[in-house]
């Protein structure tokens, strides 16, 4: 939200609140005018400021969602009825009229929640027909109401209360008929919405009954308060209008009434959590998409425990599932996942119900892609990153072979020639000469020397030939410190064998020039479906790995293979280079 819609929403909040204030006052005021107790009057402001302070913290949480609103309306207008009170006429035909306002709003919010709006053609049509009743229904029954002669005809016991401004005294013998059926047309609404919240319920998921809890509570306080209107209103015998019995169930009611508005709170926040939870399907999901772990998360987002993911595999053109089923594309409860650039991703078939709440589909979808398209960028760097690391050991070996059947070859050809003169030289009179072939002799084994080194670090012949275990005998050999090798006599794909082979490599050169170390050993064995390399030295340690890049580029390689590198270098204790690559 920006700052204007923010100072926009606080402007909302803040007139709210005043106007609820202002009906509280003028609600208590009038109720108390009449008589009320004073515990009478806390509980009236308990259940209206209830809803009006639940209200109030929803539109904040949730600004986009007409829940919020929706509670504080109810706080506002559970006051209206209280305004029968007074003496004002004004106030009272206002109080008289507007009295079940708030059972119209309650109707409403429980059933626009939790998503706020009204999602069905019979949820609307109950909606209109309540605020219908009241604000025509309503009106009816002020015409035809006299304070005076019907002295029971609401919940307050006053005598001095009125006169009524909008009263028509000629249609007054028609009051009492019209008031009950006033009474029992609320009373079939009530009904007819408990049906359809059933429905609700029978069709939801199990994340939405938690959700439509509140709206269970709320249903059943508005139909236990309209039944026992009308058994007092229409049932002679059941009780009088302020009788000890009828103040009873004003009691219960209104104890019941305070919990309703925040359980709606409860539900909304739960269900705003549970949006929030959406975003933990990334960390859940990882580097691995393992359908059974993601489909566990999605679980918990959804609440629907019949849930099946299927996975895109191209090989199959199809969505996969953990077992390794199909799941089809075709039907209801199908929330397919695409990419960006439209590329099938995954399929979630859930329970139909959770259509219902498309704002929580769309977010799990959207958690899902991004997800998933992180695995799937992740696994494109590492088939790029080990194409490029096969590719390089690839040029090394046509190097080395290059340089072994070309320049080497030239100049092992160029000694053998230089030899044949030199000894033809032999017995030659000119000393010079004889020294000359000599030079010449020493400084072409010399180059053949080094060219045989320069190729074994290109790429070793012997890795090629024999495999890892030889190579690093060989290279133990060759190396500046004492080496101890124990490897495995077993071949490896050839990538594996050159990254563990250059491992070991970086490590003596580190151990040889950086660590001061008087001896080295080296292993090479095999652990389940992973090969395991280990070069450990008793040098001075405290390798820092953030500046040593030999050591980082070591790392970026074996990631390109999916290996792992483990270092442990404490100060004074050696170092341990442990290098872990995939041969299964």
């Amino acid at each position: 939200m920006d700052s204007q819609g923010e100072r926009r929403l606080r402007l909302r909040l803040t007139g709210a609140a005043a106007l609820a204030a202002v009906s509280a006052a003028a609600g208590t005021w009038a109720y108390g005018r009449s008589g009320a107790s004073a515990s009478d009057l806390v509980r009236d402001l308990a259940v209206g400021g209830a809803y009006v302070i639940a209200g109030l913290v929803a539109w904040r949480r949730r600004p986009a969602n007409h829940t919020g609103p929706l509670m504080t309306a109810e706080g506002i207008t559970w006051f209206f009825g209280n305004l029968q009170g007074t003496a004002v006429p004004v106030l009272f035909s206002f109080g008289a009229w507007w009295e079940a306002l708030n059972m119209a709003v309650l109707l409403h919010l429980v059933l626009s929640f939790p998503e706020g709006r009204l999602t069905t053609v019979l949820t609307r049509r109950l909606v209109q027909s309540a605020y219908a009743l009241v604000a025509v229904g309503g009106l009816i029954r002020t015409l035809l109401f006299d304070p005076a002669r019907n002295t029971g005809a609401t919940y307050l016991d006053c005598a001095d209360c009125g006169p009524n401004l909008i009263a028509v005294p000629a249609w007054n013998g028609a009051f009492d008929a019209f008031d009950a059926a006033y009474h029992a047309a609320g009373w079939v609404l009530s009904a007819v919405a408990a049906v359809a919240i059933v429905q609700r319920w029978r069709h939801a998921s199990a994340a939405r009954r938690r959700a439509l809890l509140p709206a269970w509570v709320g249903i059943g306080v508005a139909v236990v308060f309209l039944m026992w209107d009308m058994l007092f209103y229409v049932v002679p015998w059941f009780g009088e209008v302020g009788s000890l019995a009828e103040q009873a169930v004003y009691l219960m009611s209104d104890l019941a009434q305070v919990a309703v508005p925040f359980a709606f709170l409860a539900g909304l926040l739960r269900m705003h959590l549970q949006r929030a939870e959406v975003s933990g399907l990334v960390i859940d999901v990882g580097t691995d998409p393992d359908p059974a772990r993601v489909r566990d998360a999605l679980v918990r987002v959804l609440g629907d425990a019949t849930l099946r993911l299927g996975l895109w595999r191209e090989e199959k053109r199809a969505y996969v599932d953990g077992a390794g089923r199909e799941v089809g594309a075709d039907g209801p409860g199908r929330t397919p996942v695409r990419a960006a650039d439209g590329r099938p991703l995954a399929l979630l078939h859930h329970d139909p119900a959770l259509a219902d709440d498309p704002e929580l589909l769309e977010s799990v979808a959207a958690a899902l892609r991004l997800a998933l398209e992180n695995v799937w960028l992740r696994t494109r760097a590492k088939d790029v990153a080990s194409r490029i690391v096969q590719a390089a050991d690839a040029e090394r070996g046509r190097l080395e072979r290059d340089l072994h059947d070309g320049a080497q070859a030239r100049l092992v050809f160029a000694l053998m020639s230089v030899r044949r003169v030199r000894r033809g030289l032999a017995d030659h009179p000119d000393q010079a000469l004889r020294a000359a072939a000599d030079e010449a002799e020493t400084s072409l084994r010399l180059a053949i020397e080094e060219l045989r080194g320069i190729a074994q670090g290109i790429h070793p012949a012997v890795l090629t030939r024999e495999g890892l275990a030889p190579a690093l005998n060989a290279l133990a050999k060759e190396a500046a410190l004492p080496v101890v090798v124990a490897a495995e006599p077993r071949r490896y794909d050839p990538v594996v064998e050159t990254t563990a082979y250059f491992t070991v490599c970086e490590a003596l050169s580190n151990a040889a020039k950086h660590a001061g170390a008087r001896a080295v050993s080296v292993s090479a064995r095999q652990e389940g479906d992973r090969l395991v390399v280990e070069t450990v030295d008793d040098g001075v340690g405290g390798v820092d790995t953030a500046h040593g890049t030999g050591l980082r580029g070591l790392a970026d390689r074996l990631a390109a293979v999916d290996g792992v590198l483990h270092i442990e270098s404490p100060a004074g204790g050696g170092t341990r280079i442990r290098a872990e690559l995939p041969c299964g």
